[in-house]
């Protein structure tokens, strides 16, 4: 039996992961310092953040493969935040409102032995031109509410993307074709019939 910790709280990475076949034994979420560094370039941030999240957890759990992630959505070189607020949502919307943005992921396994496995992964997203009224409606609901970007594509968000390159899973909150490749690496993951 491989024992597989998720090192995040997101409950779509849980489900991304029952989509595959992978049952996690434990969720773990690991409190760490989120800020970016001065001019960190997203991508980087992303893997950073995965990074940090599975050596935060890894020392709790030695005899376990522990598997952590992260998601940023960037303009350009500006990280944008997890949406707390209703301003910062808005903010959100209004940048991504008729253009193309990058939704970047980190994961990090590390396994019982203490190797560590990463993978990088870019998403570009192009957003519609947004109507006062459309983005009204949004901010009025909840589905933007801590999620990277002000959004959640699986949610109401799907109405303003107008294009998608690369993988959908990934703007979810998990790239699943990059974790299979960790996994079954660490031979935790067959290959499909």
């Amino acid at each position: 039996m491989n024992n597989i910790i998720l090192a995040s709280a997101s409950p779509r990475r849980l489900t991304l992961l029952k989509q595959i076949g992978i049952f996690v034994d434990k969720v773990c979420p690991a409190d760490i310092d989120e800020t970016p560094l001065l001019n960190e370039e997203p991508q980087k941030y992303a893997v950073r953040m995965a990074e940090m999240k599975a050596q935060k957890v890894a020392p709790l759990y030695p005899e376990c493969f522990v598997l952590a992630a992260d998601t940023v959505v960037a303009c350009g070189r500006r990280i944008l935040p997890k949406a707390q607020t209703y301003e910062q949502a808005a903010y959100c919307l209004n940048l991504l409102s008729g253009r193309r943005h990058s939704v970047y992921g980190g994961i990090c396994l590390i396994t019982p032995s203490g190797d560590k496995k990463i993978k990088s992964v870019k998403t570009v997203v192009a957003f519609s031109r947004l109507h006062d009224t459309e983005k009204k409606a949004y901010l009025d609901g909840t589905d933007w509410q801590g999620k990277a970007g002000g959004y959640a594509i699986q949610g109401k968000a799907a109405l303003f993307v107008r294009k998608i390159i690369g993988s959908y899973s990934n703007v979810v909150g998990l790239g699943l074709y990059e974790t299979a490749a960790l996994l079954k690496s660490c031979g935790i993951l067959g290959s499909a019939s």
